[in-house]
């Protein structure tokens, strides 16, 4: 990734609470992060990580409890994080930044056609005449892969498969000609046959939308193929950033090498899975140093006491862990860390292409 490139959305020090029951739980913690234009970053991490909440917060999406308590979100020579009601969001959500949800069926209307759906979002945001509507939505859908589009344009949600569904998602995202997609958990309700053909099929759009695309997944394999570059986020915070090789083929922080280590091509036959042990911090209390260290069996004793900064590994990539400090002892990462260059074909961009040509998800 050129660092040159044009920032097209910049994060920084973002900080998002929730009120919760009397308490308030730090659901972001500091965050800063350059989005390029025309690039596709991953956002990975366990659930409750913070990866929705943190992407929710550039369309205006949290819920009612949430509120951006510091920091600021630069786009177009706004800062977003000061937007406070939604006639301000209204030329934002959609028309520059849309989202494709995991859950098709929470996203359509079930009482209306996916045709007439596609429509409402070139009427509103791209603000075209009724008559050019009908042949731009039935273009859309022809670009997303739904056969016979002229037919499927009159038939309701419940008439499509639950790739189908994904599919026309995508379609009344790219309908309002946004500048950014975020696709959060895009494939996660899909068979793996299915998750290839979603993923060829965005980076196809990409390309033909001029599309700069967030994927939000706790699923390191899922992005493989498709990400540029990649940010690992924990307990609320980005604990290492770097372009896609960077990040699976030398990552730096512990949090890093647990994820890359439950995949399951990692995995050695006979022995059972890898799995982290422990669970997040609670986020209603401040927490102290390193969030990962009391999971982390090679914690330092500094990761208790202090939060590490970011040392930067390349001009690319990052990591907040004492670990990367001259003072720090030789600490190796775990060995199926060390032989993870064995798995060079995890990051073959035919695999996306060969998979997505398997099977057909009508």
């Amino acid at each position: 990734m050129d660092t040159k490139q044009e920032v097209i959305l910049s994060v920084r020090d973002l900080e998002v609470k929730f009120n919760l029951r009397g308490k308030v739980l730090h659901a972001i913690r500091g965050v800063s992060l350059d989005l390029y234009k025309g690039e596709s970053l991953a956002i990975v991490g366990e659930s409750g990580s913070g990866k929705s909440v943190f992407v929710k917060t550039f369309m205006g999406l949290l819920d009612s409890n949430g509120y951006v308590s510091g920091g600021s979100i630069e786009y177009d020579g706004k800062n977003l994080a000061q937007y406070t009601q939604d006639k301000q969001w209204r030329n934002i959500r959609g028309g520059q930044i849309a989202m494709v949800l995991q859950d098709p069926m929470t996203s359509l209307n079930p009482l209306k056609t996916v045709g007439k759906q596609i429509c409402e979002a070139l009427k509103l945001h791209r603000n075209m005449p009724k008559k050019q509507m009908k042949d731009a939505a039935i273009e859309i859908l022809r670009d997303v892969g739904i056969p016979e589009p002229e037919k499927r344009f009159s038939q309701y949600p419940h008439e499509f498969s639950g790739g189908m569904r994904q599919r026309v998602v995508i379609a009344i995202a790219v309908a309002c000609n946004p500048k950014i997609l975020i696709c959060d958990e895009p494939t996660t309700a899909l068979d793996v046959t299915i998750q290839a053909q979603i993923l060829h099929l965005l980076k196809e759009l990409k390309e033909k939308y001029d599309l700069t695309t967030i994927y939000i997944t706790h699923d390191l394999g899922v992005v493989a193929n498709v990400a540029d570059r990649i940010a690992v986020m924990y307990a609320g915070d980005i604990v290492e950033i770097g372009t896609c090789e960077e990040v699976f083929y030398n990552p730096q922080h512990p949090y890093t090498w647990a994820l890359l280590s439950s995949l399951p091509q990692l995995g050695v036959k006979g022995q059972e899975l890898f799995s982290i042990k422990g669970t997040p911090p609670n986020l209603f209390y401040h927490v102290e140093g390193d969030a990962f260290a009391p999971r982390n069996p090679q914690a330092l004793n500094i990761d208790f006491k202090e939060r590490p900064p970011y040392f930067e590994v390349s001009p690319t990539h990052k990591a907040r862990t004492w670990l990367l400090d001259p003072r720090a002892p030789k600490v190796e990462p775990p060995e199926s860390i060390r032989n993870i260059r064995n798995l060079k074909p995890l990051l073959n961009p035919d695999f996306v292409k060969t998979a997505a040509g398997g099977a057909s998800d009508e």
